[in-house]
């Protein structure tokens, strides 16, 4: 059974399609043994509780400054012992300490085709308010591994999703979500549990 630790920063509705995925099935061999918030006011908090699942807070503002507040994301996540990370939302940049602890074993989503629309800067509506300002007629969302970059590491699953006449970066975002992040965030997690994804050179093999 492939224990989880999930990351989270706010309303946490990719937790909740975890969540459900492996209520309903479509995650096997798996389980989310903890998650874990950088702000206490999170909703992904309250949607962790309503599943039984142990939920912590470790925000940056309990701690004098951003190395012990890395330490104690680290030893926090530590004590779970986990075989995956999953950020599912979460807006803290990972300590590098941490991605060379688990490497290759820190998943993320990100609300675009990377490598369009990706990098320092582009999270949240800043990434649909990008696509629109260029007037691509397709984004959509990838799951990749996190390295020391930003939204550089390899790439598990795309899912691509249309853009439509009148959208706004928030309807826009609310389709990607819909369409995309709720599903291959689950089906990338199975897959790990599995045994069917290894990286070679640089490159996700999906066997």
């Amino acid at each position: 059974m492939m224990k989880m630790v999930v990351l989270v920063s706010g309303g946490g509705t990719n937790l909740q399609a975890i969540i459900d995925a492996i209520d309903s099935g479509e995650i096997t061999n798996a389980k989310i043994s903890a998650v874990i918030s950088n702000n206490p006011g999170a909703y992904a908090l309250t949607r962790a509780k309503k599943h039984g699942i142990e939920a912590l807070v470790v925000s940056p503002k309990q701690y004098e400054n951003r190395e012990a507040f890395n330490d104690a994301l680290l030893e926090s996540v530590n004590r779970f012992e986990p075989d995956l990370i999953v950020l599912a939302g979460c807006l803290v940049i990972i300590p590098e300490k941490m991605v060379k602890a688990y490497e290759n074993r820190i998943i993320n989503i990100h609300p675009a085709l990377i490598p369009s629309f990706c990098g320092t800067g582009y999270y949240g509506l800043r990434v649909h308010e990008a696509a629109l300002e260029r007037g691509v007629r397709v984004t959509g969302a990838t799951v990749h591994f996190v390295d020391t970059g930003t939204d550089s590491g390899p790439i598990i699953l795309q899912k691509a999703v249309e853009v439509k006449q009148g959208d706004t970066p928030e309807k826009l975002q609310r389709r990607v979500m819909e369409q995309a992040e709720w599903v291959i965030m689950p089906e990338a997690i199975n897959l790990i549990a599995n045994g069917r994804v290894h990286v070679k050179n640089g490159r996700v093999e999906i066997r």
